[in-house]
């Protein structure tokens, strides 16, 4: 059997995509040399193409608009951002641009939720939702960002225990989502679904 890493890649994206380009054997990225910049800096070596991220964001929200409308969809459609993917206020200020929500996945989460609402990036109106295992400063957090007023904060439930914990905290009523294991066969040979 053969697992490298260019089988990963293959069978996971089409590559390259639009934004890639091979010029002379050098990969482009929207017409930035990637090999350039790893001779000028080193490696490892992360960089985020700020655009990239709107263009994204736009193109889902288009999918699923039309998606909506080929099956008669009546319900709505809210994208959130997912904070692990990449905590830096860059990021999430580029990604803000484009009328989102916020999805959570830990206690240090819920304070750059707190430190974007203060600088009033977000509203009362923007959805959180608080995904993951939820440690007790977790819990804490989620707890203090509704009990302050925040009642789209949404946690998401994976076991009961985590029902209790948090109504312990919460003042009042508050809303849940709730987490639905599916029977999903894998249909690769490289399967990462929980």
């Amino acid at each position: 059997m053969n697992t490298k890493y260019i089988d990963l890649i293959n069978q996971t994206f089409y590559f390259p995509q639009d934004e890639f380009k091979l010029e002379d054997r050098h990969l482009q990225f929207h017409d930035i040399d990637l090999m350039q910049l790893v001779e000028d800096y080193g490696t490892p070596l992360k960089f985020t193409y700020l655009p990239q991220i709107s263009n994204n964001i736009g193109r889902a929200k288009e999918w699923f608009a039309k998606a909506m409308k080929k099956h008669k969809y009546k319900g709505k459609y809210h994208y959130c951002y997912c904070t692990k993917s990449s905590h830096f206020k860059h990021v999430l200020n580029e990604a803000l641009k484009n009328d989102i929500h916020i999805e959570t996945s830990s206690a240090f989460d819920i304070d750059i939720v707190e430190k974007m609402k203060a600088e009033g990036k977000i509203t009362d109106k923007t959805y959180v939702i608080s995904n993951g295992f939820k440690r007790s400063q977790y819990v804490t957090n989620i707890a203090r960002l509704i009990n302050n007023g925040h009642k789209n904060c949404i946690p998401i439930i994976d076991n009961y225990e985590e029902i209790d914990l948090l109504s312990q905290e919460i003042k009042g009523k508050f809303n849940i989502g709730i987490r639905i294991a599916s029977e999903e066969e894998p249909k690769f040979e490289f399967y990462t679904s929980r």
